[in-house]
């Protein structure tokens, strides 16, 4: 009898060990999309995790990734993963071929990594109800915040009936992604390669899983820990403040009148709940249509333009605007909106941005920086709101992705001077944490400026020894 009990007390253990084993993360080998250079040793598929980590038997997604390196390269060692921004844009799906000496390759094998979620990734979560929402509130002058709603809601009840946890496409999950894929394919730790929100999401996984990651290259990146929606104005002010303070210090422009700064505030002050109408021609079109813009637009029109190709029309471009010519600034703007842009899957953007952002952002905080700032006032500088999150009703995640990142991994972060969302002030916050992190600022250039500047490489000084100071090799250039 106690043989048999004992037999039995095994059998459940076992059961229950059996039920409580983590998943395994598995790779769905499949033919690649991107050209890759024949003597590139290429390996492209998807990921396959599960969706929600909390119910590993549960529903299961697909994630494609790109690997390729060079015969001589390690095939576990001193690889670089790439992710891009958004959140909600895909890596691979923005890249047709890959040379030989292509990028990162000059230094090590490449993994190009998707985002779950995205456009190649299983499920893909697109929303084109929304563009057409965007399209129609201005063909027929009709409240563009309300059809986007209504859009926004159809979307996530479509997901929803199929089954799609949408609380589960969260930066943290994406984090597993990449150490799940890190260990699928028996890699040692990584070089973190990130460009915006993936900068953010590179640190996540620094802190989640610290033996994943070797170094850390990180372009424009926001934080998880920054207040994107109680800094986005202020952020669009500094911007601009930097734009009319290399305006001002031109002796050309130098006069006794009120400066184009004091101008550009006073004008967009007084505008501000004004409307006013263009006679639209769509391209490739007869049709021509009544819009109806306001300040709005005009904002776009001018923040658009921060950047490092554009940054020396916006004297220009402000002075027109503000003497009322906004009509052929306002049409080129119509005509990017009605050519559609289908690159980003706004399903995994509004997840991103409500479980995180907007889930601890406080009202009376966004109520200031607009107190502040009248000529910005209720200016959306971002596609999600909380009027959309309350649409998209997803649970907000743990508060822990709201704490600093706190690591000794050698880190390089490049911004641009006139960037109008990841402003150096989130630079100086990610070294805060992190002491073996180099900042460069790159003077006149907007998001994402790279890391070559006036012909010199700094991401090859920078990876020729990590832990070594960079000096400043230009004017255009500062080191921190």
């Amino acid at each position: 009898m106690k043989l048999l009990l004992l037999t039995l007390l095994l059998v459940i253990v076992c059961c229950q060990l059996a039920f409580s084993q983590p998943y395994r993360p598995t790779i769905e080998p499949m033919p690649s999309p991107i050209k890759a250079d024949p003597r590139l040793v290429v390996k492209y598929g998807y990921l396959v995790v599960p969706e929600n980590r909390q119910r590993p038997n549960g529903r299961r997604v697909k994630i494609p990734f790109f690997f390729a390196r060079k015969p001589q390269q390690s095939e576990r060692r001193n690889i670089f993963l790439y992710t891009t921004g958004g959140p909600g844009y895909s890596t691979t799906a923005n890249i047709d071929s890959i040379g030989y000496e292509s990028g990162l390759l000059k230094y090590g094998g490449v993994i190009l990594f998707d985002q779950r979620g995205t456009k190649r990734a299983q499920p893909c979560l697109d929303c084109p109800d929304v563009e057409e929402a965007v399209k129609r509130s201005y063909e027929q002058s009709l409240n563009k915040d309300s059809l986007v709603q209504a859009a926004v809601r159809r979307c996530r009840d479509r997901f929803v009936g199929q089954g799609v946890d949408l609380s589960a496409y969260t930066t943290l999950e994406s984090a597993e992604d990449i150490n799940d894929l890190r260990l699928a394919l028996q890699l040692d730790s990584l070089n973190l390669v990130g460009i915006s929100y993936s900068g953010g999401l590179m640190l996540t996984l620094a802190r989640t899983h610290p033996e994943a990651a070797r170094l850390l290259l990180l372009n424009s990146p926001l934080p998880g820990y920054a207040r994107f929606e109680e800094d986005g104005l202020l952020n669009l002010n500094e911007a601009l403040n930097q734009v009319f303070t290399d305006e001002e210090a031109d002796s050309a422009s130098t006069g006794n009148g009120p400066t184009l700064r004091e101008r550009f505030r006073r004008y967009f002050s007084q505008i501000a709940g004004k409307k006013f109408t263009l006679t639209y021609q769509k391209k490739n079109t007869r049709d021509s249509i009544h819009i109806i813009y306001s300040r709005h637009e005009l904002l776009d029109v001018i923040s658009n333009r921060l950047t490092r190709d554009q940054v020396n029309t916006l004297p220009t471009v402000m002075e027109d605007l503000i003497r009322g010519k906004h009509v052929p600034y306002v049409s080129q703007l119509m005509d990017g909106y009605f050519a559609g842009n289908q690159s980003v899957s706004l399903g995994m953007r509004y997840s991103v941005y409500c479980t995180e952002q907007i889930a601890y952002s406080d009202p009376a905080t966004i109520q200031q920086q607009e107190a502040l700032l009248p000529w910005l006032a209720g200016y959306a500088f971002n596609d999600v709101n909380p009027s959309i999150c309350a649409c998209w009703r997803v649970k907000p995640e743990p508060l822990g992705v709201s704490k600093p990142v706190y690591s000794t991994l050698p880190t390089l972060i490049t911004g641009g001077d006139i960037d109008p969302s990841c402003r150096p002030f989130y630079n100086r916050l990610i070294k805060r944490y992190m002491p073996n992190a180099q900042i460069m600022t790159v003077h006149r250039a907007g998001h994402a400026p790279g890391y070559t500047v006036d012909g010199v490489n700094y991401a090859t000084l920078f990876l020729a020894n990590p832990y070594k100071p960079l000096v400043a090799q230009s004017k255009n250039v500062v080191i921190e």
